[in-house]
């Protein structure tokens, strides 16, 4: 049965002075059933961080829709977007006073294929039947005590150093991009990207049951309802995108009487 794809995105400035959250949902121009999220969470002093994750999402759309899945691989795009995002704050560092770098999560749907590409700790989470299928691991040191078994995952979320990132783009090494993809995907299966500011405060399991038992819109509104509660006052940026999964009935024949 064919799949639609049903969509939100949603962000919050939480109690930051500024917004340095990006994400974006965009559909291909000429091909249906094509559809990239991007999210991005920029960091860097003189509104650099802004302009950080802002690279992301232009590199994101352009490349997205000069995009032709005959000629190019999901791999290729997607690691295009996130090294050209990475030149580009380079380039910045010598040209302006601002020091912009930034996380980012790519995912791409081609009907019942989805690829996704990530570097940094914003993470995209694969739900299905309401538990978590899979998780992006975060490239930061609290991520690779977890890992390594040294510390669980309640202690990562309250670790002093937890903002500390092994690896991102704008960096002085080469960011570690890594990669994943999945399919063909059954109805009902729901992919969820999303920053620190939430999942810092809502645990995955929460975030699956709400993604799975509500339609995008409204799971997005609750989760940051939620992730605006539990921070207390002293909340982060919170951006999150939500693409679900849903098989479409056929429409049945349309008959006019007299005709055949």
């Amino acid at each position: 049965m064919p799949l639609i794809a049903e969509t939100c995105v949603a962000t919050h400035r939480g109690d930051r002075p500024e917004q340095q959250d990006r994400v974006a949902l965009f559909r291909h121009p000429t091909r249906s059933g094509l559809l990239l999220a991007v999210l991005a969470d920029g960091m860097g002093g003189h509104a650099g961080g802004a302009m950080a994750a802002d690279q992301v999402v232009i590199r994101a759309r352009q490349n997205f829709e000069a995009y032709m899945p005959n000629a190019e691989s999901p791999r290729e795009l997607l690691g295009g977007v996130l090294d050209e995002a990475h030149r580009v704050m380079r380039l910045t560092r010598f040209t302006s006073e601002q020091d912009p770098h930034s996380t980012a999560v790519l995912f791409l749907l081609q009907r019942d294929h989805a690829s996704w590409a990530h570097c940094g700790d914003s993470r995209l989470y694969h739900v299905r039947g309401g538990r978590v299928l899979h998780r992006t691991e975060d490239h930061s040191l609290v991520g690779a005590l977890e890992r390594s078994g040294r510390i669980d995952g309640e202690a990562a979320v309250r670790h002093p150093r937890r903002n500390v990132l092994l690896s991102c783009l704008g960096g002085d090494l080469d960011p570690e991009i890594v990669h994943g993809e999945a399919g063909p995907l059954p109805g009902g299966d729901v992919f969820v990207l999303c920053t620190d500011g939430l999942w810092s405060c809502i645990p995955e399991h929460e975030v699956a049951a709400l993604v799975q038992s509500l339609p995008p819109r409204a799971a997005a509104a609750r989760l940051i309802e939620l992730g605006r509660t539990r921070a207390s006052g002293l909340g982060d940026n919170i951006s999150v995108a939500i693409v679900k999964l849903v098989e479409r009935t056929p429409a049945a024949p349309h008959f006019v009487p007299g005709l055949r």
